[in-house]
């Protein structure tokens, strides 16, 4: 089994005492490559680090979180250009709305997505796109650019399957994160997820962030990593009504399609 984690902040501080051990855990858990989340200037030019010295491995994003958006300038806007045209970024993001936390001012926050959706564009790279709380703006937004824009996908999706189908509308791709496996608050996901066709569904972690709640024996610390991953396939698999080495098999390939992935090293 070969998995894709399209969605880990390995750049995270939590990861620098154990990083190596982390990544070598994940590869022995049948995650061969991840995407590393650039969401500000620093944590991509530390993705970009991390790319080199695991090549084939790991890949990045690059783009301003909306929790970051207030930052966002012209020589922000030339930085991304420049990060985005480099082989070690495989799509533009994490970019998006996010109007739980409300970190950045939601016209700032509008601007910065317009932004590096236009950049996307321009450069016919994928987005990697965040969305909370938002759903209004974030499809209107993407509405006006889809048509330009080369794909996209809804990182770490929350919504409902009205919202879901809305994305879908839009030939958007879904990620897929552990809040699945909240009983709590991600139960209406195992709807979501059958409604997703194979060829648009991704699996991701978010960690360090999102540590699935009903991991056996629970872990010692609430950081989550890669090794995860294949717990999450598990439950999306069931909910599907699917093997997990045949959710495994499609969700690799759909991944691997998406961030133009070389095959992963033996």
């Amino acid at each position: 089994m070969q998995l894709i984690d399209i969605g880990i902040n390995l750049a995270h501080a939590s990861y620098d005492p154990d990083r190596d051990a982390v990544i070598a855990r994940a590869r022995a858990a049948g995650v061969d490559q991840m995407i590393v989340t650039g969401s500000d200037l620093a944590s991509i030019a530390r993705a970009v680090a991390l790319v080199h010295q695991y090549p084939g491995i790991l890949s990045a994003t690059a783009g301003i979180h909306p929790h970051h958006a207030a930052t966002h300038d012209a020589a922000a806007s030339a930085a991304l250009r420049s990060w985005l045209a480099r082989p070690e970024i495989s799509a533009a993001g994490e970019c998006g709305l996010d109007y739980y936390r409300n970190y950045a001012p939601r016209q700032a926050q509008l601007a910065s997505f317009r932004a590096q959706l236009e950049i996307a564009a321009e450069l016919g790279r994928p987005v990697f796109l965040h969305q909370r709380d938002a759903h209004a703006d974030f499809i209107a937004t993407l509405r006006e650019f889809r048509p330009r824009l080369a794909r996209a996908v809804a990182h770490c999706f929350t919504g409902s399957v009205e919202e879901a189908r809305a994305c879908l509308e839009l030939d958007l791709h879904i990620g897929i994160t552990g809040w699945i496996n909240d009983e709590r608050r991600g139960r209406h996901l195992y709807e979501v997820v059958r409604v997703v066709p194979a060829n648009r569904l991704m699996l991701e972690t978010d960690g360090p962030y999102l540590l699935p709640r009903d991991l056996q024996p629970k872990p010692a610390t609430r950081r989550n990593e890669p090794m995860y991953l294949p717990h999450i396939l598990r439950t999306v698999a069931a909910a599907r009504g699917q093997s997990p080495d045949e959710l495994a098999a499609e969700t690799t390939r759909t991944a691997r399609e998406f961030f133009a992935l070389p095959a992963a090293p033996a």
